[in-house]
């Protein structure tokens, strides 16, 4: 009787045992679902969203070159359809690889944001769209974060092999593989220094198409040798099977100043030009920097054209009692401004502005940081920008926090 009894107690507690077991593994089994269907949700959420940015230019379609905030985001180009996006709207995107700078002369901080030797793009804060601003608009804020990264597809490479004569090396490449037998357009800008005002001179070749070899390289000679007295600049665009990309490449400074160019409005196109002894303000010595400006532009053949603007030319001096140099940009132009710039004893250089992001091949990284995130769900699109091929891949990750708890 003890025995049985026994044995009926061992079979109960057994049981119990293997009921809560199994009562464990079940709910853990439950909670996996569970979170597999959230993470098939958030995937779904990013597809939805990154098509929902790309494919709208926003309220109103013209916020892009006005100094409104939007009401509603999106980043197409409202002239086109498809994933084809606004150069300008892109520059409105407050990026998270800039740094802020102030100006003391306008009283204003500014995004800087700096792609190789003499490019970049300073652009004022309150002219800027900021990723809390484009949680709202989205209707994400409080629910989802995101990162909107978008990258060229074609990295053009240009390196000087020599300085007399010049010659010059263009390295063209996809993702992850070089690009070979791809038509590559060129136009070399060469400005005289010692002149009372820098001065672009006409180099003979000075533009042209040539190939790149199997290994997606092409060599450029030019007839002309480079001395203290000449600095210069050269633009590329790289096309393949009606892919494109831009490279850019900036001979070294022969001058420890330089010109700033801040981004005033693109509204009204405005270009404030600033000494460097004023950013930040270094009250040293007074100083004059004579400057000219041309632009650049692709048409569509691919080819690269330069002109000037009226005026586009003068005087920057440092200090506190000086006034920063302005250049207004024609409307509706999209193309790289290009500032030439001297000091007293014949040194200077050159800096690149894309007035359209696309046309320096500038990347955006806009949003906040997934790096620290449980679950990331991505997508990605390839679009283009004023003709420039990129990708554009999107992030995105859930605020509530979720994970599989084990019962134990």
């Amino acid at each position: 009787m003890v025995s049985s009894t026994i044995d009926h107690m061992v079979a109960v507690i057994a049981f119990l045992a293997a009921l809560l077991l199994f009562i464990g593994l079940f709910n853990q089994t439950i909670q996996t679902a569970v979170i597999y269907q959230r993470h098939k949700a958030l995937a779904t959420k990013a597809s939805d969203l990154l098509d929902t940015i790309l494919l709208n230019p926003g309220i109103p379609e013209d916020w892009s070159i006005s100094d409104e905030e939007p009401t509603g985001f999106g980043l197409q180009d409202p002239e086109f359809t498809q994933y084809r996006l606004s150069p300008f709207s892109l520059m409105r995107l407050c990026s998270s690889t800039g740094e802020p700078v102030y100006y003391e002369k306008t009283k204003m901080t500014y995004r800087y944001v700096n792609v190789g030797l003499g490019n970049c793009l300073i652009m004022p804060y309150d002219g800027v769209l900021n990723y809390s601003t484009a949680l709202r608009l989205l209707g994400l804020n409080g629910s989802y974060g995101f990162q909107l990264t978008l990258t060229p597809m074609v990295t053009v490479l240009i390196a000087e092999m020599q300085a007399n004569p010049l010659m010059l090396a263009v390295n063209v490449s996809g993702v992850g593989f070089s690009l070979a037998r791809a038509l590559v357009s060129y136009r070399l800008v060469a400005v005289l220094l010692n002149e009372t005002q820098p001065r672009y001179i006409t180099v003979p070749g000075e533009s042209g198409m040539v190939y790149t070899d199997d290994q997606g390289c092409v060599t450029v000679p030019f007839s002309f040798s480079v001395d203290e007295n000449v600095t210069y600049c050269l633009i590329a665009y790289a096309q393949l099977g009606g892919v494109t990309g831009v490279g850019s490449f900036v001979s070294e400074p022969s001058s420890s100043s330089s010109i700033i160019p801040f981004v005033k409005s693109l509204a009204s196109g405005e270009v404030i030009l600033a000494h460097s002894f004023d950013v930040p303000y270094t009250a040293t010595f007074q100083e004059d920097l004579m400057y000219n400006v041309a632009l650049l532009f692709v048409n569509e053949n691919l080819e690269v054209q330069r002109t000037f603007l009226d005026g586009a030319s003068g005087t920057v001096t440092s200090g506190q009692a000086y006034d920063p140099g302005v250049v207004d940009m024609p409307p509706h132009f999209s193309g790289t401004i290009v500032i030439a710039y001297k000091n007293a004893i014949d040194r200077g250089g050159l800096v690149l502005v894309p007035w359209g992001l696309s046309s320096l091949g500038f990347p955006v990284v806009f949003g906040g940081d997934p790096s620290k995130q449980e679950w990331v769900a991505t997508d990605t699109r390839q679009v283009l920008v004023n003709g420039i091929a990129y990708q554009a891949k999107l992030a995105l990750w859930s605020l509530e926090g979720y994970r599989v708890v084990s019962e134990r």
